[in-house]
This record gives C-alpha cells, structure tokens and sequence, in this order.
C-alpha cells in the first residue's frame, strides 16, 4: 500500500464533527495527542532502558493515520506534501552552508 493510498482509505474513514473546520480539529488534535503518547512510550523506555518496537510502532500507525486523514481533508496527497517539504527543508539545508570562496591561484 502507498501512502497515498493509504490517505485515501483514511478519507472515508470520516471523523467527528459536521463542518470542514470541526474535522480539521478532531483531527490535529488526534494528532498532537498521539505524537504525546510517543514521546511517553520513548520515555518511559528511556527510563527503564528497553525498547518495546510493537508499541513504537502502534503509535506510528496511529499517528500515520491522523497524519493521512489530516492531507486528505486538505485535499492534498501525502506525496505532493512530502515532496514540497522535501524541498522546502533542502532549501532551507542550502540557505544554512557558508558560502564557498573561489581559491586564489
């Protein structure tokens, strides 16, 4: 399965709420609180020094979804989105290098 694919099976799963602006909510909200229960998946792992890789990658899935849900409401492909940020992060990697001086002969 692509993501894209993937995105479009999250679409008809519809989430609450009645108008455009109430779906964006329920969804990026999913999506926040789901990156939280990461974070205190990796840091409870962190403290006990073990690594519990199904629970990770439960977290992931669910935050793969919200994520998906969240393009396709916006009417955008999780690829198209990948790649703009793809670019946009290597521009701003470009921006960050000094600038090269040509060498004297």
């Amino acid at each position: 399965m692509t993501i894209d694919e993937y995105a479009e099976w999250a679409a008809g799963v519809r989430p609450a709420g009645n108008t455009p602006a109430e779906r964006l909510a329920y969804l990026a909200l999913g999506l926040i609180g789901e990156a939280g229960e990461l974070a205190d998946t990796i840091r409870k792992m962190m403290r006990e020094d073990t690594l519990d890789e199904a629970r990770l990658v439960y977290e992931l899935g669910d935050i793969a979804y919200h994520w998906a849900a969240l393009c396709a409401e916006l009417g955008q492909t999780p690829s198209a989105l990948l790649a703009r940020s793809q670019a946009n992060i290597a521009a701003r990697l470009a921006a960050r290098q000094p600038p090269t001086t040509a060498s004297s002969p």
